[in-house]
């Protein structure tokens, strides 16, 4: 039995666990990527996808995912998409445990970390919010490699990855104040002529979240300084009906768009946007593409390629370069974070705004245009 195939009949004690019981996958699940292996008659069967060359995978990988779990279409499936195509290039096996509350990281980390059967090459924690238990959990486990996006562990066994966010906002930002400022209509949305207003609804008011705000604030001043920016926090990465709250006031106070950093929120926002007849922009992934219902609102994303980084740290264990104890941060520059015109509306959008954005982003780039981390 290959390195893949670790829960056998009732499951490998420990790591049996990683299944069901705390949002993570779950036995007859349609999404489930937990490895199972059954017995019949003397005879093994796997499913297709979890076949493996007989000599095992290249590299056993645990992820433990943020917060808001898999389906958010953002953060979470950014990774999952890293790891999946980690899979399919590098021939690396992986399973996956989607923690319900933070007080279940360090479980997770631990029985990913503790696991002899398989034996984990590395555990990705994605999500600031790991920090604190992995901040505990790597020094306890100093044989086992591990990867945290989205904030740092002063560790030497743990790679850290992050993002420029605030490049890529102030990019979307810049996107939101230009079109504010003029007459344009496309898809299901339009402007108000005689309004110059802009929102932002962030998910949990973090000093992450505040980078995202602190970005497109900055980005709309460069477009024009008298635009308004209405502000709002969620509170949660997964109550959209609290983001179309939020979002459809913004909207009836007068803004033309909303930018979104607030996970499976942000589908309230898009919703709210629809309904009100205005324009919504998406983080993490190109959202007009996996919420194509509300593609004809979406002008664009700020992509943040939290793939890149999942990827990349699988990448380095297998080749055996696994960079522990070291910072990666990837921005405008690294192609890290960008902004992503919808699939739809980004033909609509004019060229004088295009060419602004190009500008924008190579003055960023060389250092011509400073961005701010923080809100006031």
């Amino acid at each position: 039995m290959d390195r893949r195939s670790f829960v056998k009949a009732a499951g490998v004690a420990g790591i049996a666990g990683l299944a069901g019981c705390t949002g993570g996958p779950s036995e007859g699940s349609d999404d489930t990527t937990a490895t199972t292996t059954e017995s019949s008659g003397g005879e093994e069967t796997t499913t297709a996808e979890q076949t493996t060359e007989e000599s095992g995978p290249a590299a056993n990988v645990g992820m433990v995912y943020a917060l808001g779990g898999l389906g958010d279409k953002s953060f979470n499936d950014a990774a999952k998409r890293g790891i999946e195509q980690a899979e399919s290039e590098l021939g690396i096996a992986y399973d996956e445990a989607q923690p319900s509350a933070a007080e279940e990281f360090p479980q997770f980390q631990r029985r990913f970390a503790q696991s002899s059967n398989p034996d984990y090459d590395l555990v990705s924690c994605i999500g600031y919010a790991q920090k604190s238990a992995l901040s505990e959990t790597a020094p306890s486990f100093s044989d086992q490699k591990f990867m945290i996006v989205d904030d740092v562990v002063d560790e030497d066994n743990v790679a850290s990855y992050l993002f420029r966010e605030e490049q890529g906002s102030f990019q979307v930002g810049y996107l939101a104040g230009l079109i504010t400022t003029q007459e344009f209509s496309a898809g299901s949305g339009s402007t108000t002529a005689d309004s110059k207003s802009v929102g932002f609804v962030g998910g949990t008011e973090t000093e992450l979240i505040r980078k995202f705000q602190a970005g497109y604030e900055a980005g709309v001043a460069h477009a024009d300084e008298e635009i308004s920016v209405d502000v709002a926090y969620v509170g949660s990465f997964s109550d959209s009906a609290k983001g179309k709250e939020i979002a459809t006031s913004m909207y009836d106070n007068g803004a033309d768009v909303v930018y979104h950093a607030a996970g499976g929120s942000g589908l309230g926002v898009f919703q709210a946007a629809k309904e009100q007849g205005k324009f919504a922009i998406g983080v993490d992934s190109d959202q007009s593409q996996t919420e194509p219902n509300y593609a004809d609102v979406i002008l664009a994303s700020m992509v943040k390629r939290v793939e890149s980084a999942v990827y990349t740290s699988v990448e380095n264990v297998v080749n055996d370069e696994f960079n522990g104890g070291s910072t990666t941060t990837l921005g405008l520059e690294e192609d890290g974070v960008a902004a992503v015109y919808g699939a739809e509306l980004g033909s609509e959008i004019p060229q004088d705004v295009k060419d602004s954005l190009s500008e924008s982003r190579e003055a960023i780039i060389a250092g011509d245009i400073e961005i701010p981390t923080t809100t006031e």
